[in-house]
């Protein structure tokens, strides 16, 4: 873990801007920690949790928080993970986002990122290396941030409970299975978990399962087997609450990636 760190601590000090690749397994977790560069943090595969101060996210394939210079943060491993770490410096393009944000990895940022990986470390911003990275920021620069995050509590039990649905997303839960594993009255957890993230267990569960499906959905999975796989007992009702909350069909939303 400290050579991890060492070799960002590195990258920071060598250059403004660059690509790192991990994989982690899943439970891995990297502690509160800071970086001097911002950093863009593409899940390639895999799921991960990232807390910061200002919230925290479910971040499925296909989506990226970015963290700007200084802020503090950490990240869990809901799953295998394979992530990319864009840093960049401030002064490299100060128009960029000043706050913690989610933002859909479009299909060219994310090859953009992948072929940046491999760029060698004396770059050109002038040759085609430097403009590979200099679109980077383009895209990033304009992605549209996504209001649609599932926040983590930062209460032990209750991570770890949400922690446990994110890799099991099919299992049932209640309030009161909840409640018992957190050693809690199911009044006080519903009370604490909507004081921590601002939702109900319920509205938590139905958002969640509705998030991990996307990649799925994208692969080609069947609105049946999406459905059983999380949690809902019909096609329809997975339907249902995908328009409630995309604000459109899943048939649909397949038409806009």
């Amino acid at each position: 873990m400290n050579g991890f760190f060492e070799a960002l601590d590195a990258q920071d000090k060598a250059r403004q801007i660059g690509v790192i690749a991990t994989d982690s397994p899943a439970g891995l977790a990297f502690p509160a920690h800071t970086h001097a560069q911002a950093q863009l943090i593409l899940a390639i595969d895999g799921v991960m949790i990232v807390r910061a101060e200002a919230g925290s996210w479910v971040v499925p394939p296909g989506r990226a928080v970015w963290v700007p210079g200084g802020t503090r943060h950490e990240i869990e491993m809901a799953g295998d993970v394979r992530m990319h770490s864009l840093f960049v410096a401030h002064e490299v393009r100060p128009s960029l986002p000043r706050d913690c944000r989610v933002i859909e990895a479009s299909a060219l940022l994310r090859e953009l990122i992948v072929t940046a990986h491999g760029l060698p470390a004396d770059y050109d911003l002038n040759h085609r290396a430097g403009r590979v990275l200099a679109l980077i920021l383009d895209e990033v620069e304009i992605a549209v941030p996504l209001a649609l995050h599932v926040p983590m509590p930062r209460h032990p039990a209750l991570s770890a409970l949400c922690t446990q649905l994110i890799r099991s997303p099919a299992e049932p839960v209640t309030l009161e299975s909840w409640a018992h594993a957190a050693h809690m009255t199911e009044r006080t957890l519903a009370r604490a978990f909507k004081r921590e993230t601002g939702m109900t267990p319920g509205a938590w569960w139905r958002h969640a399962r509705l998030l991990l499906s996307l990649p799925r959905l994208s692969a080609g999975v069947s609105i049946l087997e999406l459905a059983l796989e999380h949690g809902y007992d019909s096609p329809s009702a997975f339907a249902a609450m995908f328009r409630k909350v995309l604000g459109m069909p899943p048939s649909e939303y397949l038409r806009r990636k």
